[in-house]
């Protein structure tokens, strides 16, 4: 997992200016005041800009607890669908609202590894998560919501199928 090139997309998304974003919340929010739509415009730019920062966080704290063969396949979907050029928002064609998407789905795979015994990290997601929820709507947001269980469930499988074939060969 590369992190410089999400922190490369996120940049290319950056340097096409924040009216793509702005025009995007604008329709999704609209009853909201120009203000409003400005500081929801800051604020989904300040999370998408922590998704490198949190990918390399969650990252290390698995690499740190032995937990790298669960943890590294869960932050290797959120990374090929960040690098994913044609998503269900696309940056190529949205600019930073394109990396919406995106960003929630990081956030929501996250939020499924704190639900474990011990968090992995001892991060509030709710916050950005329900905010960036809000922007994409309720039915991108179900299928990123899927997509993030399933990518849970893939490596629940994996990890069985490994645990399987060692005590078939012990």
């Amino acid at each position: 997992m590369d992190l410089v090139e999400i922190k490369a997309v996120i940049d290319s998304a950056k340097a096409r200016g924040p009216e793509p974003l702005e025009r995007f919340i604008r329709h999704r929010l609209t009853t909201a005041s120009e203000t409003e739509i400005q500081d929801a415009v800051e604020v989904a730019t300040e999370i998408i800009d922590t998704v490198p920062l949190f990918m390399a966080r969650a990252q290390q704290e698995a690499d740190e607890r032995n937990l790298t063969v669960v943890v590294a396949p869960l932050l290797e979907h959120a990374y090929r669908y960040f690098l994913q050029p044609m998503d269900l928002i696309p940056e190529m064609t949205h600019g930073l609202a394109g990396l919406l998407d995106d960003t929630y789905l990081v956030l929501r795979i996250l939020q499924n590894l704190q639900n474990g015994p011990e968090p992995l990290v001892d991060w509030d997601l709710e916050y950005p998560a329900m905010f960036i929820r809000r922007l994409v709507g309720e039915k991108i947001s179900r299928e990123l919501d899927v997509l993030a269980v399933h990518a849970l469930q893939e490596v629940s499988d994996n990890v069985s199928h490994f645990w399987n074939s060692i005590t078939i060969t012990a």
